[in-house]
């Protein structure tokens, strides 16, 4: 797989946020869960060593600290225990398709889930299972874009994958603004110029300084997934020099 997709490369890392598995609800949405589990059944059938850091959002944002009464640090725990629910059901909703998966959690609870480890995230994949990140970085501060980035960059991703609600980066929010343009591609350099919502500037810093390809689409769409995996258009590409 080169940087636009394609089988010549093998291991991806796919961000999920909360949101993709809850419907536009709170929790988890029974068939956004199904949908979801099933592109990426589909993804691993074809030999493709796939990462996967989920995010808590459909739960808890630790950003809303300020709505919560509670302190910053404490809200971003909630946040990442968040995640693990998360990442729990995505365990058991592909294990119910067929699909071997590993969770491991960046902050230990052994009766759940492995605690972190590079090494043995490394022989998992290697060895066709899907590995679930959860608990973002296992510290406060840092959000789960961040932890992708890092995660991406530590199991040596070819391809780091963004699954939003649009379909792609535009100027503007598409939703407010109906005249927002869409970004085919662009350089990471012009995202943080123009300060685009894609990720936080920690997570973009840590792509762009590792030559980290990312691919921002909506899983919603059906058939999205494998799509960029067979190496066709879908979202936007984002490359050091676009």
């Amino acid at each position: 797989m080169d940087a636009q997709g394609g089988f010549s490369r093998c291991r991806v890392l796919l961000k999920l946020s909360g949101e993709a598995l809850s419907g536009g609800t709170i929790g988890i949405d029974r068939l956004m869960m199904e949908d979801v589990c099933a592109q990426i059944a589909s993804v691993t059938r074809l030999h493709v060593q796939l990462a996967i850091v989920v995010g808590g959002g459909n739960f808890f944002r630790g950003a809303n600290a300020a709505t919560t009464g509670l302190d910053k640090v404490t809200a971003d725990y909630v946040g990442m225990l968040a995640t693990v629910m998360n990442a729990l059901a995505l365990q058991s909703g592909l294990q119910a398709v067929g699909v071997a998966a590993r969770l491991q959690s960046a902050i230990p609870m052994s009766p759940i889930a492995e605690s972190y480890k590079r090494d043995r995230a490394l022989k998992y994949l290697e060895n066709g299972c899907v590995v679930i990140f959860a608990a973002g970085t296992g510290n406060p501060c840092f959000t789960t874009d961040t932890a992708a980035s890092l995660r991406a960059i530590e199991v040596g991703a070819d391809l780091m994958l963004k699954a939003t609600k649009v379909n792609g980066v535009y100027s503007d929010d598409p939703v407010q603004n109906p005249d927002a343009t869409k970004y085919e591609q662009i350089s990471y350099d012009e995202v943080l110029e123009k300060r685009l919502a894609v990720m936080d500037a920690t997570a973009v810093a840590l792509c762009r300084e590792h030559n980290m390809p990312l691919r921002v689409f909506a899983i919603s769409q059906p058939g999205s997934l494998m799509r960029i995996i067979k190496g066709e258009d879908e979202g936007t590409l984002i490359l050091n020099e676009a």
